[in-house]
């Protein structure tokens, strides 16, 4: 098992990020890739988990322990791989996803894609009472205000990116169209785009 990575972002997508460890370049698979786009010559440790199976083998990467410990818990309920578990983690609150499990909220469970009724319901089944260390002062707020360098370009290739990033996330056409009137409104680097439509999604 890979525990974490240590070294320099050198590509980013909708998907996932490549870092440059010692002339190996890694993919991996984040909830929000575009975090990583500020910055990229600063080193970065993501801790990582290492998912395999038959058919595939896949890096997941996350910014604190506590998150890739949420991940590894999620895809222990039945109903929940590594896309559905990467696409709760990108909305940037564990700490709620924690405390609407451990009081049973499964309307805010559902807002997530792929998670129906009875998928929450799961979730809930599984997990409640056993996420005492996924406390939710160990995670931070992602959406308070960061130090990310406000976009410049005027057509908007931020917008657009972000948009993919949802996609990839499994948000269907008719929920992003909802929330675009918004989103265009706002000038913002892919990255707080990225979270404030999630934000609006899990209203």
């Amino acid at each position: 098992m890979i525990d974490f990575i240590r070294g320099f972002v050198e590509y980013v997508s909708p998907e996932y990020v490549v870092v440059e460890v010692m002339g190996v370049g890694y993919q991996v698979h984040t909830p929000n890739p575009f975090i990583y786009s500020v910055n990229r010559d600063k080193e970065v440790t993501i801790f990582t988990y290492q998912h395999v199976r038959e058919d595939i083998l896949a890096l997941y990467g996350f910014k604190t322990r506590e998150d890739k410990n949420l991940f590894m818990k999620l895809l222990n309920v039945t109903g929940i791989g590594p896309k559905g578990a990467l696409a709760i983690l990108a909305s940037g609150q564990p700490a709620q996803v924690v405390h609407a499990i451990e009081n049973e909220d499964e309307k805010f469970l559902v807002k997530f894609p792929g998670v129906g009724k009875k998928t929450a319901r799961q979730i809930i089944l599984d997990l409640k009472g056993k996420l005492n260390d996924l406390v939710p002062s160990a995670f931070p707020d992602l959406f308070q205000p960061g130090v990310d360098v406000p976009n410049t370009n005027t057509d908007n290739v931020a917008l657009e990116e972000a948009l993919e990033a949802l996609q990839v996330l499994g948000y269907g056409e008719r929920e992003i169209k909802k929330i675009m009137p918004a989103l265009q409104k706002e000038e913002l680097t892919t990255d707080q785009y990225i979270k404030r439509a999630l934000q609006l999604l899990l209203k």
